[in-house]
């Protein structure tokens, strides 16, 4: 059986992951829906345990959707209590039973959200055990939204603003009093109309369009990176991080780029300058390009298409460039030259590396039944893609700890 998963990211006022939803589907239908109830509730258990919730969540909360069978059947309490949020879904029976079995989870210790949230009667009886009340901001009017943020302001219960799609979004229901955020707004510029690249990004555009030229100079390459201090200092921390099983310890950029070689140039000098322009951004921005890109190489194979895995990878890095930067992807792409397919596929055109990127986005969205069908477009089979979901989010971790390492050393 096909298990599936994805997560989205939960936001604090400060752009900081509070948590993530964990989205999940199991064979071709939605998760949850099985005409065998028990089975899917026990199977939603299962896969939890077998995905890892501490791998996905790193620490933080994971808000996971329940059906009435999960709650009135006790699945829950095979969760531990310290890492989850149990979500009542919209569409649930809403009678004693349920309500009931929220108590218990409630008296032991367990944070409950009500998904959807409509303000009407049947709904009364779970706001008294509610954690968190999610408002979705496409279904929901503004003048509810507002209505909403007024009336729960002075309690314990946390709203949660959902679909947030644009920075308005997240403005708007910032100022109002919702404590987290959760849509793409993120992974979209804030500002469509600001065309120029920060100055003190320009050197990393340069360095990603040297490592990108169609023959690379290792020195003028070097160059460069030695005269961008904080670039010399990140390179070296990520090549001597957990993540690339290097056998001798890095300790200058000529001995860098000799033991990388013009493939491993082309990546890891790729990856440190879009992570380097992120550094005023979010971290859970920063770190998806990282695992888009690692998706995307690890999908080469299975489409067939291993010759363009350095491609797939440059793709799935530079896919969130525009939200990195603030920019148009056109207006970023004037701006550093790729391959021609490479730039069509960032501008949506359908191509072999597109086809590839559209089963990451639409893994990473839950957008199940489209998914099937790029899968089967571009030839790779359904069933291995949540394995390669689970190693990019490892590899993006791995790659981080780097950084981690410098943060700490720097307090």
């Amino acid at each position: 059986m096909q298990k599936f998963l994805a997560r989205q990211p939960i936001f604090n006022p400060h752009r900081i992951v509070f948590g993530y939803e964990l989205l999940f589907r199991s064979g071709p239908e939605n998760y949850f829906h099985h005409p065998q109830p028990d089975v899917a509730c026990a199977s939603a258990t299962d896969s939890l345990f077998l995905f890892g919730i501490d791998r996905l969540a790193q620490g933080r909360r994971v808000f996971v959707n329940c059906t009435r069978e999960f709650f009135i059947r006790d699945f829950p309490f095979m969760l531990p209590k310290e890492s989850v949020v149990l979500e009542v879904l919209e569409d649930v029976v809403l009678d004693d039973k349920l309500v009931a079995a929220c108590r218990r989870l409630k008296n032991a210790g367990y944070l409950i959200a009500l998904d959807d949230f409509r303000d009407a009667p049947p709904w009364r009886p779970l706001i008294g055990l509610a954690d968190f009340i999610k408002v979705d901001l496409l279904a929901t009017p503004e003048v509810e939204q507002l209505r909403l943020a007024k009336e729960f302001s002075n309690t314990e219960i946390r709203l949660v603003a959902e679909k947030v799609e644009t920075y308005k979004d997240f403005e708007r229901t910032q100022d109002w009093g919702y404590t987290y955020f959760q849509g793409f707004f993120f992974s979209k510029p804030q500002m469509l109309s600001h065309h120029d690249v920060p100055a003190y990004k320009l050197s990393y555009l340069r360095i990603l369009q040297a490592a990108n030229s169609p023959a690379v100079n290792m020195q003028e390459i070097a160059d460069q990176i030695k005269g961008e201090t904080s670039l010399s200092y990140r390179l070296l921390r990520y090549l001597n991080s957990p993540a690339f099983f290097l056998t001798a310890e890095i300790r200058s950029i000529p001995h860098a780029l000799m033991l990388l070689g013009e493939r491993g140039i082309r990546r890891w000098v790729s990856l440190v300058a879009v992570a380097c322009m992120g550094d005023d951004k979010p971290h859970e921005l920063v770190t998806l390009p990282l695992i888009r890109a690692r998706f995307c190489e690890l999908l080469a194979p299975a489409a067939r298409m291993e010759d363009s895995s350095n491609d797939l990878f440059l793709l799935g890095l530079l896919s969130a460039i525009d939200a990195i930067l603030d920019m148009k992807m056109t207006d970023v792409l004037k701006e550093v030259a790729v391959r021609e397919e490479i730039r069509d596929a960032l501008l949506g055109e359908n191509n072999s590396l597109r086809q590839v990127l559209d089963i990451v986005l639409l893994y990473e969205r839950a957008q199940w039944e489209q998914l099937d069908q790029a899968a089967s477009r571009a030839g790779v089979a359904s069933n291995a893609i949540p394995a390669m979901f689970l190693d990019s989010v490892d590899w993006a971790r791995r790659v981080f700890s780097g950084q981690q390492t410098e943060e700490v050393e720097a307090k």
